[in-house]
């Protein structure tokens, strides 16, 4: 989709022409305008359809040639300022409009409020729904798919950086939701670390990849042995952003996602049921690569580092077992009760790696527990550390991002339910606080560094379309982490 910017709304040519509205206002000179040379038509409908300006409220008229706009399209903007995934929402609309009525263009008049902020987070919308994952669908001669090709946002404003902001976050957000949608078949460690070293070449990242023979020698012992039962090689991916400003002497913020291709719970299996969309178990590694593509583009004044632990669990003669007691690279033994509990196996020998790397700043994302699930629903990734200034920081970063995240309590007294009799500890607590205990678990594998873990078991999927979020892998993370990194960067 090609995004440009024009200033005269009245004159623009094309497909959907959008005119915002907020809630309780009086229509704008615009849409007045418009109303006039379409004889009244748009306060009629609006009249008659109860349009009040509510958020996502649409209406829409046929303008039948009257004007060089073929499509006009009403949206509610609802009460107050415009909120970023609010905007994301109204471009998304208004590009599912074109899609449904065939038209190829979408002319959007910018609403009150900051012009380059707006334009970020419209430009991104467009793109984020216009997202369709198809790739193995087949396809209709006589039926061609919709296709809008063309964003303008009209206005008197500069928007150029800011459209290419826009895109270069939407573009991001895009690659983590079709590494997500993408089979496990198709979508495996190597898959993972070839696309990092294209991503490496395309943009000046530094990649390591490091396989078997190399995590045997850092001693691994816990993603070698997730691994162990599968046939497809692990892989860690280690993406290196080093600006070229003042900003290199920074301290790096450095970012670690599980990579799980697919899960079947190992030797503890799980039901058929829970296992048919364990091909999401590599969100958080998927959300790390698309910031890195971000990264890459934009270019912040700090240094950034991407790592992604990348494996199978599967079950096999090789498997590693519940009762397994394993060494893992910062030199803890952990003993096994459970192998579907094998994302923080993956994360803690990860972490360890990244801690070498002293990074000012450490986040970890991962679909690790259910018990978020259970806890904060299907919208809200949790959010655990002990440190105060780093949840405020990831608080404002996701606001800016409009993506939603809720602090949890590591909870000091159920540290005693990872004890373990055998080994230091063990992979699973008790039968309660899941989300919890598997925080702390990963805080074992942090020493003193400023370090935050996200659990986005939730909001990693979605099972419908709703705004800007597309049905299937939502690449959520992706913009909060960028956020943070700005603010690393300022």
């Amino acid at each position: 989709m090609q995004l440009s910017s024009q200033s005269n709304p009245l004159a623009w040519s094309g497909g959907v022409l959008v005119v915002p509205r907020a809630a309780g206002a009086a229509p704008s000179s615009l849409e007045t305008a418009l109303d006039e040379k379409l004889d009244r038509a748009i306060s009629a409908a609006a009249e008659r359809m109860l349009f009040k300006g509510r958020p996502r409220q649409t209406l829409a008229i046929d303008t039948h040639g009257r004007l060089p706009a073929a499509r006009i399209l009403l949206v509610g903007t609802g009460d107050g300022p415009l909120g970023p995934a609010a905007a994301r929402d109204l471009a998304a609309l208004a590009v599912a409009d074109a899609l449904a009525t065939r038209h190829r263009s979408v002319g959007f008049a910018l609403p009150v409020g900051d012009a380059a902020t707006l334009a970020v987070q419209l430009s991104a919308g467009a793109l984020l729904g216009a997202y369709r994952w198809d790739a193995y669908k087949s396809k209709d001669p006589e039926s061609p798919a919709a296709v809008v090709d063309r964003f303008d946002l009209l206005t008197d404003a500069d928007v150029a950086a800011a459209l290419d902001r826009g895109a270069a976050l939407a573009n991001a957000v895009n690659l983590a939701r079709t590494l997500v949608n993408e089979p496990p078949n198709e979508c495996t460690p190597r898959r993972l670390a070839a696309l990092a070293g294209e991503l490496g070449r395309q943009l000046g990242l530094t990649v390591t990849i490091l396989e078997r023979p190399d995590m045997e020698k850092r001693q691994m012992g816990g993603l070698l042995a997730v691994a162990q039962g599968a046939q497809e090689p692990p892989r860690l991916i280690h993406l290196a952003y080093t600006p070229t400003g003042a900003g290199a002497g920074k301290k790096p913020i450095v970012f670690v996602g599980k990579g799980l291709t697919f899960d079947s719970g190992g030797l503890s299996i799980k039901p058929a049921k829970s296992m048919e969309d364990m091909y999401i178990d590599m969100a958080g590694g998927a959300a790390v690569l698309g910031l890195m593509r971000a990264v890459g583009e934009l270019r912040p004044d700090v240094p950034v580092h991407g790592i992604i632990g990348a494996t199978e669990n599967m079950p096999d003669g090789n498997s590693y077992r519940p009762s397994d007691i394993l060494r893992m690279a910062n030199g803890k033994t952990v003993e096994v009760l459970n192998t579907d509990a094998e994302g923080r196996l993956v994360l803690a020998d990860c972490l360890h790696y990244a801690s070498e790397l002293a990074p000012g700043t450490l986040v970890d994302l991962a679909t690790l527990t259910g018990a978020c699930m259970v806890g904060l629903g299907p919208n809200y990734s949790g959010l655990f550390t002990a440190h105060d200034d780093l949840a405020a920081d990831l608080g404002r970063a996701a606001d800016a991002a409009g993506e939603l995240i809720w602090r949890l309590p590591l909870d000091k007294k159920l540290a005693d339910s990872i004890k373990s009799q055998r080994a230091d500890i063990k992979n699973l607590g008790g039968p309660y606080g899941g989300a919890i205990t598997g925080a702390l678990f990963l805080q074992h594998f942090v020493g003193d560094l400023r370090w935050a873990h996200l659990d986005i078991a939730g909001p990693a999927l979605a099972d419908k379309d709703d705004g800007h979020i597309r049905a299937g892998g939502t690449g959520h993370g992706v913009l909060t982490l960028w956020s943070l990194v700005e603010q690393a960067a300022r």
